[in-house]
């Protein structure tokens, strides 16, 4: 049996599910969300946890098996704590605000980037060289935050750009003068 499958989800006091065949919802004190499972895959809820069954050993099913917990203990999460993805933006003059809900990001072009949150994300702003974009499903803040990077990511040769926090940029030596 999967390892990740197997688990039950436990669901925390002020998140309610309901599991209505296939759709699962989601509700919790940040928001809401909802996933329709695949038609193999079962899940149930007792005794304050979600179960996640499969009909059989077949590798398509313990590859969704594993999937679909992974999912809906994301949901769970989501829902309670949120998701919190941190960025970091070396370079002199280099620099994030805020107006309002878009990000403006001076990073070395001739103009100000500007970058609206997706739907289900949003900004907020530690330092002007800090930022973290947050949001109660994984997949969006994830997503949201490499298009950010995507602006300006990290030279290998000075570091300058934009940089996930802890993410480690191998450095090249460059060229050597006479």
């Amino acid at each position: 049996m999967s390892r990740i499958g197997r688990l039950p989800i436990p669901v925390p006091t002020g998140v309610d599910v309901a599991i209505d065949g296939q759709d699962v919802r989601v509700r919790g004190s940040r928001g809401e969300l909802a996933h329709t499972m695949h038609s193999a895959i079962g899940a149930t809820l007792d005794e304050g946890r979600i179960v996640v069954t499969r009909p059989s050993n077949a590798p398509t099913h313990r590859m969704l098996h594993g999937l679909t917990r992974a999912l809906l203990a994301n949901m769970v999460r989501g829902v309670s704590d949120g998701f919190r993805k941190s960025l970091e933006i070396q370079g002199t003059g280099y620099r994030a605000e805020l107006r309002g809900q878009q990000l403006v990001l001076t990073v070395g072009y001739s103009h100000p980037v500007m970058m609206e949150p997706m739907d289900g994300a949003g900004f907020e702003l530690e330092s002007p060289t800090r930022l973290h974009v947050v949001g109660i499903d994984k997949q969006v803040v994830g997503q949201q935050a490499a298009l950010v990077r995507k602006v300006r990511p990290p030279e290998p040769y000075r570091g300058k750009g934009i940089r996930y926090a802890g993410e480690v940029v191998r450095r090249k030596a460059g060229k050597t003068g006479r």
